[in-house]
């Protein structure tokens, strides 16, 4: 591990089993983050190419920086994953062997205090992945509604004092708009009960992921991604996910498996009429989970969780 980039990436021994790289194969890192995966990938690559993708301007120059060496083996891009079909077919790629996404938060993301994503530290409300997409956290904050508010705060923090705490952001946005993460968090540990105060989890880790989730549209974009990504990869290619909550893993594995099923006939029926054929082979029945020395030494591996699908014959 190269020493200027801290630890190694998450569950990386099991992405690299995963995809069966071949020395001479096409794969795609379709979150490059600080290219911890990327760098891996591509010691293991003769011939091969990797393109590596991601939102962050900031990431996708630290990621030149670092893998420079490969020269023109590895391809930076900087879009949405949303955007998966576009962006490998505007660069006239061919189908790939396998593609990897880790749907984490990069480590400089949240260790910037500039970019707004830790409750750790003040800094104004940003959380934006994309420093010049035009939704940020303050607008959510101090613009959204408190019905709109609530809902996120339930549906993509699991947050069960999401009423209080909506109640709370628009009763003080109604005095001055609200600037700050530091402000956020007061704000936060004003709605909530005694109790939950003293749990571990830091009182305003839900709602922060929540407002993340929602100023990105990261859930939004999960489905297309991996539509996308079974286009493009080969019979035999391999797709790799990590997620990090139980939203986004519910999502890669309800999408996985209807990607994994073949005919959709009524059972009564005596030949298939619907034609429908699996587009991919669950590698994974159940998420690839970190081992206790990975979570010794990275304590944010612990909710990680690893799907991992094939791309069949059609």
């Amino acid at each position: 591990m190269d020493k200027d980039y801290g630890h190694k990436p998450v569950l990386l021994d099991e992405c690299l089993e995963a995809l069966a790289i071949r020395p001479e194969g096409l794969y795609v890192d379709g979150t490059l983050g600080r290219a911890g995966h990327s760098l891996e990938i591509l010691r293991r690559l003769t011939t091969g190419r990797l393109i590596g993708i991601d939102r962050d301007g900031e990431a996708i120059e630290a990621a030149k920086e670092r893998l420079a060496e490969f020269g023109d083996r590895f391809t930076p891009v900087r879009g949405n994953f949303r955007d998966l079909g576009d962006l490998l077919g505007n660069l006239g790629a061919e189908k790939a062997d396998g593609m990897l996404f880790d749907l984490g938060v990069s480590s400089p993301q949240l260790d910037d205090p500039a970019r707004g994503f830790s409750y750790m530290h003040d800094a104004p409300l940003d959380m934006r992945m994309d420093s010049t997409a035009p939704l940020d956290a303050r607008a959510v904050v101090n613009g959204w509604s408190y019905e709109e508010l609530r809902r996120i705060l339930f549906d993509y923090g699991e947050e069960r004092y999401a009423p209080q705490i909506a109640r709370a952001i628009v009763r003080r946005r109604e005095d001055r708009p609200i600037g700050t993460t530091g402000e956020l968090v007061g704000i936060i540990r004003s709605a909530m009960p005694a109790k939950a105060l003293r749990e571990k989890q830091h009182p305003a880790k839900r709602t922060f992921q929540a407002i993340r989730i929602a100023v990105n549209g990261e859930l939004d974009a999960l489905p297309p991604m991996l539509e996308a990504a079974v286009e493009w990869l080969k019979p035999g290619g391999r797709l790799a996910v990590i997620t990090f909550h139980s939203l986004e893993d519910r999502i890669v594995k309800q999408t996985m498996k209807d990607l994994a099923t073949g005919c959709i006939c009524p059972p009564e029926f005596p030949v298939c009429v619907c034609g429908r054929k699996p587009r991919v082979r669950l590698v994974t029945r159940k998420p690839i989970v970190s081992g206790p020395r990975e979570l010794e030494e990275n304590p944010r591996a612990r909710s990680a969780k690893l799907r991992v699908a094939e791309r069949t014959e059609f």
